[in-house]
């Protein structure tokens, strides 16, 4: 049943994705709130079959927080981008270049303001990257960030990158740690029922050195993620 449910699922999001994309690739012309609300439909009706098809519904914890701040995120699993998506007020995301280049999805990141960086240009990269984060938080927007880099399976060890204690560092504002358990529902294929839960975390205020925040954010995010995932 779960094999079957997940196939349908897929099928599902295949199609309402393609769709989209197609109907409303003119969006692109418009200005970015057309693109911010092409992303939340999608996003919508993607948890609409996640929860129909597959059984998967969601509950937030914590406050999502308003403004100009950075968000640092665990990353398990596509599910993330989009329920952040929804729950933040028009985040700006932090991704790799590549991401960019992929038809339809890319292009609409793209216009939805996403702070795109190349990994290979290092310092340089952190310069852009600072740069444009700059600009999201003069509009007061938040920034999202998923520290580790990529996806994550339940009980992997963490791996931290640098990034996101430069851009807290450079930028002078709280971070937001952010807790889930979406690894043990959704996977590359399969979809487990269940309920999935996001939890924001008490801010960290800026000031500290980057050596204390990297492991105070460590320390958060991983101890509320596996307390998720035990419960």
């Amino acid at each position: 049943m779960t094999w079957l449910r997940s196939l349908l699922f897929l099928l599902w999001f295949a199609g309402v994705s393609a769709l989209l994309s197609l109907v409303f690739c003119p969006v692109l012309l418009l200005p970015r709130g057309a693109t911010v609300w092409l992303a939340r439909t999608w996003a919508r009706a993607a948890f609409w079959g996640l929860k129909i098809i597959a059984g998967i519904g969601w509950e937030i914890r914590g406050v999502p927080p308003n403004g100009p701040v950075l968000v640092a995120s665990k990353h398990m699993s596509m599910w993330d981008t989009l329920a952040l998506w929804l729950v933040l007020d028009t985040p700006a995301i932090v991704l790799k270049r590549e991401l960019l280049y992929i038809p339809f999805y890319g292009w609409f990141l793209w216009k939805a303001t996403a702070i795109a960086i190349d990994r290979k240009s290092g310092a340089q990269a952190l310069r852009k990257m600072n740069h444009a984060a700059q600009a999201v938080l003069a509009e007061g927007r938040p920034i999202l960030i998923f520290p580790e880099g990529t996806r994550k399976k339940p009980g992997d060890a963490p791996d931290y990158k640098p990034g996101v204690a430069g851009l807290y560092s450079l930028l002078g504002v709280a971070c937001v740690p952010v807790a889930l358990n979406s690894g043990a529902y959704w996977t590359s294929f399969l979809k487990y029922p269940g309920t999935i839960v996001l939890e924001f975390l008490e801010p960290i205020p800026p000031g500290l050195k980057r050596g204390a925040f990297m492991a105070e954010l460590e320390q958060r995010i991983e101890t509320a993620t596996r307390q998720l995932l035990e419960a």
